[in-house]
């Protein structure tokens, strides 16, 4: 088992902003990340609202900038999937699926997920037709027809996007309005290659070897309408990645519950960012909540050295 300060589980602007607070204060802190430094953000086409870019920046040039940056102070990253953390006697342990690693803080920033619709043929044809990120392959529906599930910013974005490629892009909702911002919603209706169908919800995905149909129900008829797609991209909300808790830290909703320095209900442990139970996810506010992790961890660290 490797020693550290600190372990900070998670990739994304909230876990690289604590590395670099951390590692500037010349600690030894690695960061544990399951698939790639960036997060969500990093899977993002373009990032509109992020102070210091007038004119907007690619997601994953943002969070390779963080990246390079956190690295600069000697940030150490490692892919590793995180299954469980214990603590016991103020002694944290991380356990992963390349190795277990003990820390005296653990700042925990690992977000949230795409939430799956849960309905039959989705598990099936995933990676097969059916994608959680449009960012990531929208690029392989190039003149293809593809629907969009969804009504909030993430989708009416990807939706946007993929009209890049797609020749058309189906934008289904179960409401009869959408929930994106307005500035959103404009582009996205004057784009021809958009079609919107309102007040349906998906009974099913159908096809062979790969997605061929998406089969709707319509929420105020009753009637059932099969459309003909090769790619559909779910983009109904988000969901707290916080399955390898396994009830150790007071949540709610899944989302843990922390106090304005980023403390949790157990000490020594951290939470920052879009995992925390809060009113927005942002990359601004993973951010700062990032730089106080990273202060008190900091602090924490100092402490119980102190104490010794």
């Amino acid at each position: 088992m490797e020693s550290y300060d600190v372990v900070i589980i998670g990739g994304g602007p909230a876990g690289l902003t604590a590395g670099i607070y951390v590692a500037r204060a010349r600690l030894k802190v690695v960061l544990l990340e399951g698939a790639f430094p960036g997060g969500n953000a990093a899977i993002t086409d373009r990032i509109d609202n992020y102070p210091g870019f007038p004119f907007g920046i690619s997601g994953p040039d943002l969070m390779n900038r963080f990246r390079e940056q956190a690295e600069r102070f000697g940030l150490e990253i490692r892919v590793a999937e995180v299954t469980r953390l214990e603590v016991d006697g103020g002694t944290a342990r991380v356990i992963t699926t390349a190795g277990d690693y003990s820390a005296r803080v653990v700042i925990i920033a690992s977000g949230a997920r795409r939430q799956e619709l849960g309905v039959p043929g989705e598990a099936e044809f995933t990676g097969r037709g059916v994608s959680y990120c449009a960012t990531c392959d929208g690029p392989f529906f190039e003149n293809r027809v593809v629907a969009v599930i969804g009504g909030g910013d993430s989708a009416v974005e990807e939706a946007i996007y993929l009209t890049s490629f797609a020749r058309k892009v189906y934008l289904i909702h179960r409401r009869d309005k959408l929930r994106a911002n307005r500035a959103a919603q404009e582009k996205a209706l004057a784009n021809p290659r958009i079609e919107f169908r309102f007040n349906r919800v998906v009974e099913r995905f159908e096809g062979k070897d790969s997605l061929r149909n998406l089969v709707l129900l319509n929420t105020q008829s009753g009637e059932v309408e099969r459309l003909a797609v090769e790619g559909v991209f779910v983009s109904i909300g988000m969901k707290a990645a916080s399955d390898f808790l396994g009830g150790l830290l007071e949540t709610r909703d899944g989302y843990i519950i922390t106090d304005a320095d980023m403390n949790t209900s157990v000490p020594g442990v951290l939470a920052a960012g879009d995992i925390r139970y809060k009113l927005t996810r942002q990359v601004a506010t993973a951010v700062g909540d990032g730089a106080t992790a990273g202060i008190q961890a900091v602090r924490l660290c100092e402490d119980m050295l102190q104490g010794m």
